[in-house]
């Protein structure tokens, strides 16, 4: 098998999308406050909750957020810690 080479451009794409990979995840997650907030039937509802909770634990948030957040299972909550968690990000 060859060896892989990269360009210097591809190099580039490469580490600034592992610098902004906390970004991308806490727009994913964003995504799914919207798809919860959307959500008709409770199947659908219980899927996007186990993808956020995955989301958070791959974001490295505190277990007792995280225990607090899939407890209630409010999308108003989760709203309003994914916007703090912008705000710090930025």
């Amino acid at each position: 098998m060859a060896k892989s080479e990269y360009s210097n451009y591809q190099k580039d794409v490469i580490f600034n999308y592992y610098q902004n990979l906390d970004a991308i995840a806490l727009g994913r997650l964003g995504e799914l406050v919207s798809e919860l907030y959307l959500a008709e039937t409770e199947a659908k509802k219980e899927r996007l909750w186990q993808r956020a909770h995955k989301a958070m634990v791959n974001l490295k948030i505190p277990p007792a957020i995280i225990s607090h957040i899939m407890g209630t299972k409010d999308v108003r909550i989760l709203a309003k810690n994914l916007n703090e968690w912008l705000a710090k990000s930025k």
